[in-house]
């Protein structure tokens, strides 16, 4: 009797705890139909990558020479381009160099702006209207201004409609991560969330295949576009959340296709008694839509937001900016950026069994630490081999705590206000890679200065992290009262006396 009384320190009882999540019941934690699932979610993770880094073969640094015969490399009103590597790229074909060199720094902090606003508009909207119709809007908008990226004559109008994509890919980011999420079971969450990160990192390596084979800029941007036509099938093929639709009290709906997916997974259940016990047992907390506004109201919630936010923001930040950084090193670009690429797919694989091994709380504590003590350290080494290596450690940790908060977040917020805090969180993580270009252009002052500047907010994050409950094995939560309550220090009802 005693053991169901005591509650663990998220104020949730062990008994409960302990019961596996309702929907995991009727469909299985992952079977057949998860696995397709994924296998469809992860294919937008390509494009993501593909458009996300693409700057690195759109604007590669490039020499040239002035045509009036001077030394001088700035005024250059007839700059003669190195074509050596690249036939032709932005710099070359609008002149970004001189007085306009810092546009190729901005329209990659407006396709990133693009990509904060895209993750707020559609985690909102997917909280309104159901994770499937943000999705495919999403997908549309990303295949047409895609292709019409490659065929634009002005920089100003490229710059937009690259901003239009990376609206596009914050949508498909925040809503596919939640959608897989909503679907697989607690046992398989910590693997799933790592390995949907595993397509990006294969997306960011086939980069120098396309930059190698297609050399100049609209050629890129049209091969890197075209294999998103492939997701238009997500019309037919992909599925509405029925957790969502429970949450919102679109039972029938919601009856069907978890009806459907048990039958895919071969389990022999009945969904409509199961639902409607699910029901029942959540009744006394009424669900209704949230919004972003839902994750300030309350305290408990608002701190969890606000330092979930910062450590994206932090992540961000660091991994951008310092794989553009190892990006200014010499060599060859196109095995530097898989060289890279490579790198963060090991850090997503580690990922696994260290979130089997420890608690979200911990890996994000610690890899913040080991992220800026490696980049203290980068900024104390000479340009070397042994500066690559701390850059490469500084990479693979800051992507590592990428890996974990996606899944972290996801755990830490209910169904109804989910999508929302993903979506401000991959705000903020979009402002930090807004930033990080121009953190590099600090390389100009002193060789010091970006590396300490992109030390600082990892080391902070670790601090803030120590704020957060834990959230390992704990069932996803439906409410906003469920999400206040959750990380709450709870007296024990037993006093101790009785216990002995």
């Amino acid at each position: 009797m005693e053991l169901q009384l005591r509650t663990n320190e998220n104020g949730i009882s062990e008994r409960d705890s302990k019961n596996h999540d309702a929907f995991e019941k009727m469909i299985g934690s992952f079977g057949r139909y998860q696995l397709r699932l994924c296998l469809l979610i992860f294919l937008t993770k390509f494009p993501i990558a593909f458009h996300q880094m693409a700057i690195i073969f759109l604007a590669p640094k490039v020499e040239y020479t002035c045509g009036d015969a001077t030394n001088e490399k700035c005024p250059c009103p007839n700059p003669v381009y190195d074509t050596s590597i690249f036939n032709r790229t932005i710099i070359m074909e609008w002149d970004l160099i001189c007085d306009r060199k810092w546009l190729t720094s901005f329209t990659q902090t407006l396709f990133q702006l693009g990509t904060l606003i895209g993750s707020v508009l559609f985690g909102m909207a997917s909280d309104r209207f159901g994770r499937k119709k943000p999705f495919l809007v999403a997908i549309v908008i990303q295949v047409i201004m895609g292709i019409s990226a490659a065929y634009i004559p002005d920089f100003w109008a490229f710059t937009f409609v690259r901003f239009l994509i990376g609206v596009s890919v914050g949508g498909t980011m925040v809503i596919g991560f939640v959608l897989v999420m909503e679907y697989v079971g607690i046992e398989y969450r910590d693997v799933v969330s790592a390995l949907y990160q595993a397509p990006f990192n294969l997306g960011h390596m086939l980069l120098p295949v396309y930059g190698y084979f297609l050399r100049d800029f609209s050629d890129f941007q049209l091969g890197i576009s075209i294999p998103t036509i492939v997701l238009l099938s997500f019309f037919i093929l992909l599925p509405e959340s029925p957790r969502w639709l429970i949450a919102v009290k679109e039972t029938d709906r919601a009856i069907g296709i978890l009806e459907k997916v048990a039958k895919v997974n071969k389990r022999s259940v009945d969904i409509r008694k199961e639902v409607a016990t699910y029901q029942e047992t959540s009744q006394k907390n009424q669900t209704r839509k949230g919004n972003i506004l839902d994750l300030f109201r309350t305290p408990n919630l608002r701190k969890n937001i606000l330092c979930m936010a910062f450590n994206w923001l932090s992540c961000s930040y660091c991994f951008y900016g310092v794989s553009q950084y190892v990006g200014q090193l010499s060599g060859n670009v196109f095995i530097n950026v898989a060289s890279s690429a490579s790198v963060t797919l090991l850090g997503s694989l580690a990922s696994i069994p260290l979130m089997r091994i420890l608690g979200r709380k911990t890996i994000v504590i610690l890899f913040n630490f080991i992220c800026a003590l490696c980049l203290i350290i980068l900024c104390l080494v000479p340009e070397g081999i042994s500066s690559v290596v701390f850059a490469c450690i500084g990479v693979v940790s800051s992507f590592i705590v990428f890996v974990v908060v996606y899944l972290y977040c996801t755990e830490l917020f209910p169904t109804v206000v989910r999508n929302a805090a993903l979506g401000f969180s991959s705000m903020m993580a979009r402002v930090g890679s807004m930033i990080a270009p121009f953190v590099i252009e600090l390389r100009d002052v002193a060789l010091w200065l970006p590396p300490f500047a992109f030390a600082v907010l990892p080391l902070l994050g670790a601090l803030i992290t120590f704020l957060l409950p834990e959230t390992k094995g704990c069932e996803l939560m439906t409410t906003i009262e469920e999400g206040e309550k959750f990380g709450k220090k709870v007296e024990n009802t037993l006093k101790n006396t009785q216990n002995k």
